[in-house]
């Protein structure tokens, strides 16, 4: 990685930063998927754990030939009027990097409980054994409420942001922009 791009959120009377930090993510989630993207990650340089925010900036990094492509594809649209763009940029030196990914929590018990007797036709003693109410965590990571283009459900997409580290890790990305063994530059 070598190039960046910053897309800063601008207020909206009518929406708050968390709808429009979503619908900006979920269409740059679908620009990734049309361009099978591996390459391309994301990070939030205001991201915070207290109080849980993403904050107001997604800043996308690649090459500059992914970049110049992403752009290409023109997958802001709709959301020009909410966002202020920089030009594509190098990344400053820095000894500094981080993996940003996604995390899942089991949330609801009787949600996996309902799902377990399905799969696996069990009763529902059986599966409250299986699955105690102490699975139940409470997520403490700031998140993006996205909606699946597949199964039309809404879901929360936790984003954790790793310890830093001196040396970049090499691998590739989902179609979130997020690591899998991936990090990403801090600055």
């Amino acid at each position: 990685m070598d190039h960046y791009l910053d897309i800063q959120l601008l207020p909206d009377p009518e929406f708050t930063e968390p709808i429009l930090m979503g619908a900006l993510y979920s269409k740059f989630h679908r620009a990734l998927v049309t361009l099978e993207a591996t390459d391309i990650g994301i990070s939030f340089p205001k991201y915070q754990r207290k109080p849980k925010t993403l904050g107001t900036i997604l800043r996308v990094h690649g090459k500059r030939a992914a970049l110049d492509q992403l752009q290409a594809v023109d997958w802001l649209k709709g959301m020009r009027d909410h966002t202020a763009v920089t030009n594509i940029q190098a990344i400053p030196a820095t000894s500094c990097h981080y993996s940003v990914t996604r995390r899942q929590y089991k949330t609801n018990a009787e949600r996996l409980r309902r799902r377990r007797m399905k799969r696996k036709g069990e009763s529902y003693e059986q599966v409250v054994q299986a699955i105690p109410d102490t699975i139940v965590r409470k997520p403490d990571l700031p998140f993006l409420t996205l909606r699946s283009s597949s199964t039309g459900q809404t879901f929360c997409l936790f984003i954790e942001q790793g310890a830093s580290q001196e040396k970049p890790v090499d691998g590739v990305f989902n179609s979130y922009g997020l690591g899998i063994g991936a990090t990403v530059p801090c600055f």
